[in-house]
């Protein structure tokens, strides 16, 4: 017997209650429990959100304790430095994190599994050497530049470095687990065991008398980056290796290095554009500023996560879709992720004015200075999910040297805005400036998948009776 929530409130809600959820209930019905590729996504998308949400409220909870621990310089300092390593680390994986999501269902779809297992191996193998050559060369340009910076960032900044491998491998086997569809293995140990480990050990430092400063709990972040990965080696590698092990792999390193350079570019402008602010506020502004500002960035991440589930659920997906022949169906079920995006992100932005300077409150005194920023973020945020996740479409169907121009520009803009307003308006420039970047970012999206895809992939004209291909 399957279960269906409009037959459940049918049999436990009054009548006239149960009549008027039973149209939204139907829609629940079809996203989540349908047997077809349809169902899947949605019960994956489902998952990630799931997901997400339990880690942003497990990231709002250890970021108030870190944040009274340390109190508001050293977690300015430490969340300044981590924020740059998960930059980093991403990056080091040059695309491969996410190309993957793309290799392994077309190379299943094609039945070539050769190049199933070679893509597998090379990533594994390119990620590990790059991510450390970025390591030293990181090291080395802190050595560099330590009479440049404030004393108070290099020795964090040196043990930061020591993550930049593990993170670049939890990427990679994040988007492996992706590509199959496995939403709990993708997801969990990055956003639920890592954040988790992070604030135990940091407790465990409190209780043992260490002091709470940047630097201990960057040494947390290490350990706990290290078991996380080695979690992510157990489950996720040998079930997908397992598929292809008798097959001798084809290695088409050239190939694959093409297609993940671009998204390597799209990676990089999206993690500079979506942090730049909060580098901006490091670089002008006080490690106290910068605590506030990341705590209000850690309430918008309790909206945003909403896109981040669903392009959690959604890539692999459009991949396949892409690759192959239909692509009404493509259209269709890509303004069907538009509107998976967009209506529970107005939602949790209004929940979120409603709470916002409350939960502020608990990272300590002072830090609900940051509730009046969420105004402008939360515009920007609501109105980036206006197009869904776009650029993951723009990606999976192979046009990412499109959507690295499009990153880029916005980069630009936010960059420029950022280092106009940060001087003169403080914290208000950082938040007008990453709400206008946000807009402009969903206006190129949309006309980029229009020009590229023939979809017009923007919530208005998500209704299922529009003609899903325009050219």
């Amino acid at each position: 017997m399957r279960f269906s929530a409009a037959s459940t409130a049918e049999r436990l809600l009054p009548g006239a209650v149960a009549s008027w959820l039973r149209p939204l209930l139907q829609r629940v019905d079809a996203v989540l429990f349908a047997a077809d590729e349809r169902g899947a996504s949605g019960r994956a998308s489902f998952a990630a959100f799931v997901i997400r949400v339990v880690s942003a409220a497990i990231a709002l909870v250890s970021q108030v304790f870190m944040a009274r621990w340390m109190g508001g310089f050293d977690y300015g300092v430490f969340v300044l430095v981590w924020t740059v390593m998960i930059m980093v680390g991403d990056n080091s994986c040059f695309g491969f994190q996410t190309s993957i999501i793309r290799f392994i269902p077309e190379y299943r779809q094609r039945g070539e599994a050769g190049d199933l297992r070679g893509v597998i191996r090379a990533a594994q193998r390119f990620v590990l050497v790059t991510s450390l050559l970025v390591a030293a060369a990181g090291l080395a340009g802190v050595w560099l530049v330590s009479d440049m910076v404030e004393s108070y960032y290099v020795l964090p900044f040196y043990l930061g470095l020591a993550c930049v491998p593990l993170i670049a491998l939890s990427m990679l086997f994040e988007g492996m687990a992706r590509a199959n569809g496995w939403s709990v293995a993708a997801l969990a140990p990055a956003y639920i065991l890592r954040p988790l480990l992070i604030l135990a050990m940091m407790a465990g430092a409190v209780v043992l008398d260490y002091p709470p400063t940047a630097q201990v709990a960057i040494v947390c972040a290490i350990v706990a980056s290290l078991v996380t990965v080695l979690c992510q080696l157990v489950v996720i590698v040998p079930p997908i290796a397992a598929e292809v092990r008798d097959v001798p792999p084809r290695f088409h390193l050239r190939h694959w290095t093409a297609v993940s350079l671009p998204i390597f570019l799209v990676d990089g402008f999206f993690y500079l554009h979506t942090n730049a602010d909060l580098l901006m506020v490091g670089w002008f502004m006080d490690p106290e500023d910068v605590a506030v500002y990341f705590a209000t960035l850690k309430l918008l991440a309790l909206v945003h996560f909403v896109y981040f589930a669903i392009k959690a659920g959604v890539s692999q997906r459009y991949a396949q879709y892409a690759h192959g022949a239909d692509r009404e169906r493509l259209a269709g079920f890509a303004r069907e992720t538009v509107a998976w995006t967009f209506w529970p992100s107005l939602a949790m932005a209004a929940l979120m004015l409603v709470i916002g300077k409350p939960l502020l409150g608990l990272f300590g005194e002072g830090f609900d200075a940051g509730y009046p920023l969420l105004f402008p973020l939360l515009a920007g945020v609501v109105a980036r999910s206006f197009v869904g996740p776009a650029e993951s479409l723009l990606t999976m169907s192979g046009h990412q040297k499109l959507c690295a121009a499009v990153f880029g520009a916005t980069f630009a803009v936010n960059l420029a805005l950022n280092l106009a307003l940060i001087p003169v308006w403080g914290l208000w420039g950082a938040a007008f400036s990453t709400a206008i970047a946000l807009i402009v970012e969903t206006v190129l999206l949309a006309i980029a998948v229009y020009r590229r895809l023939g979809i017009v992939m923007i919530v208005p004209f998500g209704g299922a009776n529009r003609k899903e291909v325009l050219s």
